[in-house]
């Protein structure tokens, strides 16, 4: 089983071709930009929608563990006592609450996937694993990447690259492609802001970039206030070439997930940050040019 955050298909930005996109639950990091900040715990997620409520109680009724009240004219939700029951979402009649991560079977989830098996031979398509770190939940992760093979799917994995590198090993030959975030190379700056290790994700890049480079996409994450300066991206780019990396994805900051943080009730520390402009990131197309990498803004 696999705690399955949502299955999108269709989708044409996450590996080459039409692909069906598996999001699972579980991050190890805790980057504060996140737009799915619901996919870094494990456990099921109380998402209320409060635009949708009528203010009934219907749900504080039922509540079996008394982790919802009513104070001052709002809803309050206590994720600590929630046993994830799932009965208040249930029972809403506006449908306001909703629970993040369902577990599916790999059967479920190849059900699903295989609905498009014709487009992906078409488009060179296939499946895409993201999260979350799908490396999380590693021993179903690892049994999808099997029966995806099994079925003759091309498997593509977004990676935070912060997992034990036993797992990469093993989990490597099940995949035909990485997009693997770099999202610093100041180790202390990347530990202080997302709880990154950056000697692990090198020595993961390392890894799979010695059995193939082909299999690699970097992906990065850009962040005013974090790494969007001239030094850390050329730094990064330049980690692509020592590591013979032929293509790298710049992706501008956005806060389109901004209202999920107010559904789990957390604050985002990015409210008052304009999204970052593509044209703003022009002026690296030519500098991977110069170096022999293909750079590509946005996914």
């Amino acid at each position: 089983m696999l705690r399955v955050m949502e299955i999108e298909r269709f989708a044409l930005h996450d590996g080459p071709g039409i692909r069906t996109v598996v999001f699972l639950q579980g991050c190890p990091l805790f980057c504060p930009w996140c737009a799915n900040p619901e996919s870094q715990i494990i456990r099921k997620q109380l998402m209320y929608f409060e635009d949708k409520c009528a203010k009934c109680k219907t749900c504080l009724v039922n509540c079996p563990k008394k982790a919802i009240e009513f104070i001052d004219n709002e809803l309050v939700f206590n994720q600590n006592l929630c046993g994830e029951c799932q009965v208040c979402g249930d029972v809403c009649p506006k449908n306001a609450i909703h629970f993040s991560g369902q577990n599916k079977s790999i059967d479920e989830i190849m059900l699903e996937v295989m609905k498009d098996k014709d487009y992906y031979d078409d488009s060179n398509g296939g499946i895409t694993i993201s999260g979350g770190e799908p490396f999380v939940q590693y021993e179903g992760f690892l049994n999808l990447l099997k029966e995806s093979k099994r079925k003759g799917l091309n498997i593509a994995v977004e990676t935070t690259g912060n997992v034990d590198l036993s797992k990469i090993i093993e989990a490597e030959p099940y995949i035909d492609l990485f997009l693997f975030d770099i999202k610093h190379v100041d180790k202390k700056k990347l530990f202080k802001i997302t709880g990154g290790d950056l000697e692990k994700i090198l020595s993961n890049l390392e890894y799979i970039s010695s059995k193939n480079p082909n299999k690699v996409i970097i992906r990065v994450p850009v962040v005013p206030k974090f790494n969007y300066n001239d030094k850390t991206l050329n730094e990064i780019i330049d980690l692509a070439c020592k590591y013979k990396i032929k293509e790298l994805h710049l992706l501008p900051f956005h806060n389109l997930g901004k209202n999920k943080y107010e559904q789990i009730d957390r604050k985002y520390q990015f409210a008052d940050m304009k999204m970052l402009d593509k044209k703003e990131l022009n002026k690296y197309l030519g500098i991977g040019e110069n170096k022999g990498i293909t750079i590509k803004i946005g996914g």
